[in-house]
């Protein structure tokens, strides 16, 4: 079995580091694919391509995307090779939807906020409150070079698909994320997959907090 993992917002690929040795212990080929996030002229069919691209001649694929990569999981997942889509603390599209609208349209921001007014903790957002709460400094010193922005050009670009593949899908959600509480996440899921998402510890970043669970979750 071949894992193709496909990194959130600025598109690298050092995001699974943690994850890929797990998945490669035990025997499987793993691909991180690293996206060009920081530039506005690749947008999601782009991404899609690099994934494809990825993805190779294949035969037995499990597609896992993290966050902002919800939105190229569909497009990618439409490859024969793949039989099992993961999604991780993902953004779920609706056909046509753009990264852009999800927020609004999904009612994020409201969900955000009353998280933290519950959990007692900012509403303002910064990076340590929302992404690094529960990552190690080292880990979070070591990842600080390969973080970029995420251009405008993905966040505009529709996802063009029409319905989702008629093969296995499972979302896993971060028990402790609070960029995407878990039910907000859960309401996600279940409106635009039908889906129930699977949880464990961890945050946003989950693949960084809790390699092993999450590693566990995809060999499951």
């Amino acid at each position: 079995m071949k894992y193709v993992l496909i990194p959130g917002a600025g598109g690298s690929a050092w995001y699974w580091s943690r994850v890929l040795p797990h998945l490669r212990t035990a025997g499987h080929d793993v691909v991180a694919v690293d996206l060009p996030g920081d530039d506005e002229s690749a947008g999601l069919a782009e991404y899609a391509a690099l994934v494809e691209r990825a993805i190779g001649h294949s035969k037995h694929v499990v597609l896992v995307a993290q966050s902002l990569g919800g939105f190229t999981a569909p497009l990618a997942a439409a490859h024969p090779a793949v039989q099992e889509l993961i999604l991780v603390n993902p953004m779920i599209p609706v056909p046509g939807e753009t990264p852009g609208e999800w927020w609004e349209d999904t009612g994020w921001e409201e969900a955000r906020v009353q998280a933290a007014l519950d959990g007692g903790y900012s509403t303002d957002f910064d990076n340590d409150t929302y992404f690094l709460h529960d990552i190690s400094p080292d880990v979070a010193a070591e990842g600080e070079p390969y973080q970029r922005p995420e251009a405008s050009a993905a966040f505009d670009s529709p996802c063009d698909f029409v319905e989702w593949p008629e093969i296995a899908v499972r979302v896993l959600a971060g028990r402790h994320d609070r960029f995407f509480p878990l039910e907000f996440q859960r309401q996600v899921a279940i409106d635009r997959l039908g889906i129930e998402p699977d949880v464990v510890a961890g945050g946003h970043l989950v693949a960084l907090a809790n390699p092993r669970g999450v590693a566990d979750y995809l060999l499951g």
